[in-house]
């Protein structure tokens, strides 16, 4: 065994110098070509192709590849060996198999999809299916060049069982920095077919804690921007993130992967850019102190909640009711008279307005009238019997024109918003009884902020939507792909909105619903967002294996949503011992409840762990413990919502901005029944808390435990350190 290993690690040592050796051959050649600076276009275009190609090849440098698999296949007489790496490298000669395959290619979705056995593979490639029989797939860590790991997860050839995951939790089983990493190398079957699913579908992703979901939809960015190279670009597509700090967590990933230039953003920061909107929108933390701070626990849900309502819909709807009714109210009541004598009758307005200009939205329909207005001034004033006459009535017809555009409707989201709202002054036919269903707590909130003229974050799908239906969208604003990342997290109206800004329906939608603590304003079933969709525009995926948690954390969550939430949304875990979670009661030895948690931390961080977190249940409380601790831990962090970056080290967070993140270790603080209820939302927030922790998890407590936790240390938990 010892001496296959040591022939297999000498085969890829020679292999991967001569790779390195080609490579940097092909890099030095291209940079011995002196930079074309001029203007003739095609020798620019040649110039970019070459810069491109300089690019793979110095990003190739360090790590060709990181797979391999002998594959025989269509006309192929023996198995070929295909190098796998994050960007293809063809030979210098023309003609020649590629010297690495890049693994967007259709058959490098073979090293993916294959798990071993004697049945064929196959992958669909441009002339069709193409079936073969795989020999050998091999993982290789390459780091700097230097090969460091080669490992066989499949050998026809060897009377050893397959050990596929083998490679994966050797790749699991590394520390965190203060970055989401690709996960190219590791790739599983099932993310692989959401990776390369068809473009023009919403594809809606139900994923447990620490299944990659995240990582899966940056991917799939890569492989469509490779697979539609025509069709779309990276210009044209776009994240939606729950926040600015989790933006930068991923801000890592798709530069791994070669891609550049896609757009990143909160789903509020690009709705005001949009909209050009100059007015403050509520601190979002406000909602959240509402919702998570408290005393009492989380007040309850309901679909009145101001965001499940302005998220529904019914309320979408309500807003295009009010749009609409402007169309009748739009043309002013009289003729229009530029001077005495001159008359353009008011049924040959509305004849323009409501026959002529009929395709075009309200806003854009009001232009084009005023302009057909401006020419038939322009006709008649050439009718002028003299130059004074003509003078006259330039003067005359330029005032009663700004006249009677004022009195045309304003047609500015903010405006019929206020109206909706009763914060201004309705207009004739405003259909009054549209907006009954309004509950009478939103109506008297909402009308009291824009009477001050601030909107809040939920207003933002309302306001979107009046801007379609009253100027349309430009090509330059529709997407090639959205994704949305924590989408329970979003409302159906906001889903539905983000619909006309995309083509042909190309979304990537992801979430776990068991991580649903939003539930004020997110979806409490996915049927919400699927229902949105004619069933042969949507596909439904869950991803049920966590590749973040050992099995320990993973048994331990999963206990927490059988109990509390009454859940079946578990996660699968891969097989990945570690240390068992501990419960630990405050008060050891008589120390207070800060020097216990700074006692944990330090000793969690002495060792190899990289990233370590307190989750506090509120943000008041991270912020006392931060300053208690902060003397004696001078590196530790407090994440308070405020901050873009998340910097790694020592951390310490309310648990419900943990979301997204990550950390080598954790530990809950105050995992008792009086900081979390009976509630599933309480369960809920719990889970959430607890599958950050990739390693490690304490929950320290004082008092009774919640009743989900009830005998917890006696089945799948030890307590104390």
């Amino acid at each position: 065994m010892e001496q296959t290993f040591q022939s297999a690690y000498q085969e890829e040592k020679r292999r991967l110098d001569a790779t390195i050796a080609e490579i940097d051959r092909q890099l030095q050649r291209l940079r011995s070509i002196e930079v074309y600076t001029g203007h003739d276009f095609t020798e620019q275009v040649l110039e970019a192709g070459r810069e491109e190609k300089r690019q793979a090849l110095a990003k190739s440098l360090p790590a060709p590849y990181f797979g391999r698999l002998d594959f025989q296949g269509g006309k192929d007489s023996e198995p070929r060996p295909l190098y796998i790496g994050k960007i293809g490298v063809d030979h210098a000669e023309i003609g020649e198999q590629p010297m690495v395959i890049d693994w967007r290619a259709p058959i490098a979705s073979v090293f993916y999809s294959f798990t071993g056995g004697d049945e064929p593979a196959a992958y669909e490639a441009p002339e069709g299916i193409i079936e073969g029989m795989v020999y050998l797939k091999r993982n290789l860590v390459i780091r700097q060049q230097i090969l460091e790991r080669v490992s066989d997860t499949f050998d026809r050839s060897s009377d050893q069982p397959a050990v596929s995951d083998e490679f994966l939790v050797y790749r699991l089983g590394e520390n965190k920095d203060n970055k989401l990493r690709d996960i190219v190398s590791t790739i599983q079957a099932e993310q692989d077919k959401i990776i390369r699913a068809a473009k023009n579908t919403a594809l809606i992703i139900q994923g447990v804690a620490g299944s990659g979901k995240t990582t899966v939809a940056l991917h799939r960015l890569a492989y469509l921007l490779y697979q539609y190279k025509e069709q779309i670009t990276a210009e044209k597509m776009i994240i939606f993130a729950p926040n600015h700090m989790f933006l930068d967590y991923i801000s890592n990933v798709l530069p791994e992967l070669g891609v550049a230039d896609i757009q990143q953003s909160t789903f509020a920061d690009w709705a005001l850019q949009l909209l050009g909107i100059e007015l403050p929108v509520a601190d979002a933390s406000e909602t959240l102190a509402y919702w998570f701070e408290s005393a009492g626990g989380m007040p309850e849900v309901t679909d009145e909640a101001p965001g499940r309502f302005k998220g529904s819909i019914v309320f979408m709807n309500m807003v295009r009711a009010c749009v609409e009714s402007m169309e009748n109210a739009s043309v002013p009541e009289a003729d229009f008279i530029p001077w005495e004598g001159a008359v353009l009758s008011r049924d040959m307005i509305l004849h323009w307005f409501h026959e002529e200009y009929k395709p075009y939205p309200l806003a854009k329909r009001k232009e084009r009238v005023m302009a057909r207005i401006h020419r038939w001034i322009e006709m008649e004033l050439k009718k002028s019997p003299s130059a004074t006459v003509l003078k006259e009535r330039k003067k005359k017809a330029s005032q009663r024109e700004k006249s009677y555009a004022s009195k045309w409707p304003k047609y500015e989201p903010l405006m019929l918003y206020k109206m909706m709202f009763k914060a201004a002054k309705m207009q004739a036919g405003w259909p009054e009884e549209v907006l009954k269903p309004i509950p009478g707590g939103i109506m008297k909130s909402t009308q009291k902020d824009l009477k001050q003229n601030i909107i809040r974050e939920e207003d933002l799908p309302a306001f979107l939507y009046m801007h379609y239906l009253l100027n349309d969208i430009t090509g330059e604003q529709r997407f090639d792909h959205i994704v949305i990342d924590e989408a329970q997290d979003f409302s159906p109206f906001q889903v539905a909105v983000l619909d006309l800004f995309v083509k042909g329906h190309s979304f990537t939608i992801l979430g776990d619903l068991s991580q649903g603590i939003h539930a004020y304003r997110g979806v409490h079933v996915w049927e919400e967002m699927s229902s949105l969709y004619a069933p042969d525009q949507t596909a439904y995926f869950a991803l049920t294996r966590s590749y973040r948690s050992t099995m320990e954390i993973i048994e331990f969550a999963n206990r927490i949503l059988e109990k509390g939430v009454k859940s079946d949304l578990l996660a699968v875990p891969v097989f990945r011992s570690g240390n068992p979670v501990r419960l630990i009661a405050y008060g050891n030895k008589g120390q207070q409840r800060a020097q216990e948690l700074r006692k944990g931390m330090q000793k969690l961080s002495a060792g190899e762990y990289r990233t370590v977190a307190i989750l506090t249940r509120t943000l008041q409380d991270a912020q006392a413990l931060y300053e208690r601790l902060r003397p004696d831990m001078p590196e530790l962090h407090l994440i308070d919502g405020a901050k873009k970056v998340y910097e790694g080290g020592l951390s310490i967070l309310p648990v419900y901005l943990s979301k997204g993140l990550e950390f080598d270790a954790v530990i809950v603080a105050d995992a008792d029944e009086q900081h979390y209820g009976a509630s599933a939302w309480d369960a809920k927030l719990l889970y959430v808390g607890c599958t950050r922790a990739l390693h490690e998890l304490w929950l320290m407590h004082e008092g009774p435990l919640p009743d989900f936790l009830q005998n917890m240390n006696e089945e799948i938990a030890v307590a104390g350190w």
